[in-house]
């Protein structure tokens, strides 16, 4: 099996691909941790807003034509108040840091070393925007949670071996509906961070 992954630059390539990727981000977070209960109208508006932000980096990863796989990145100045606050709060200079946003894979292609590509892309892309610092956030979940599933898989020695730590004290939360739900709840997320 031969994955393309690069990040696409041509506007109408990244609008173009809108849809496949609103689909990617359904069936990718409907999975553990996040169970994210999402739609396709959500989805599409929210990557519009990425596609548009200056900066901002889309990497994705293709099996022949379909998208398989994708990751996003942008100045930290440029997302929301609630992704920005929490580094304000803590004194960081915004203006350093270079937000990861999603990383995503349908399940079959993990473990070929394209969430490394991934994170090299981005990493560059941080790198050439003149950031010293790499950031992403990930949801926390209780250990007894009741749709943990037995073999739950643990991103944090991979975060870790690509020079991630968490940030004591760095947290936030973002909204969502989990499955299950018929409303949306705060979810605690923490904050990983790297120098460049």
């Amino acid at each position: 099996m031969t994955v393309d992954v690069r990040s696409l630059t041509d506007p109408e390539e990244r609008w173009a691909a809108i849809s496949a990727l609103s689909a990617l981000r359904i069936a990718v977070f409907r999975s553990w941790p996040y169970l994210y209960d999402g739609t396709i109208e959500y989805e599409v508006d929210y990557l519009a807003e990425f596609v548009r932000e200056r900066g901002s980096v889309l990497v994705v990863a293709r099996d022949a034509d379909a998208i398989i796989g994708a990751a996003t990145a942008s100045p930290l100045t440029g997302q929301k108040p609630e992704i920005q606050d929490p580094f304000r709060s803590k004194e960081f200079d915004v203006a350093q840091i270079f937000y990861f946003g999603e990383s995503v894979l349908l399940p079959q292609y993990q473990g070929q070393g394209i969430g490394h590509r991934f994170f090299d892309a981005r990493e560059d892309a941080a790198r050439a925007a003149g950031a010293s610092k790499a950031a992403f956030c990930a949801v926390v979940r209780s250990d007894d949670h009741p749709m943990r599933p037995e073999a739950s898989r643990n991103l944090h020695p991979f975060w870790r071996a690509r020079g991630y730590t968490p940030v004591d004290g760095l947290t936030g939360t973002l909204a969502w509906q989990d499955l299950g739900d018929d409303f949306e709840s705060a979810h605690l997320m923490q904050f990983w961070m790297r120098d460049l």
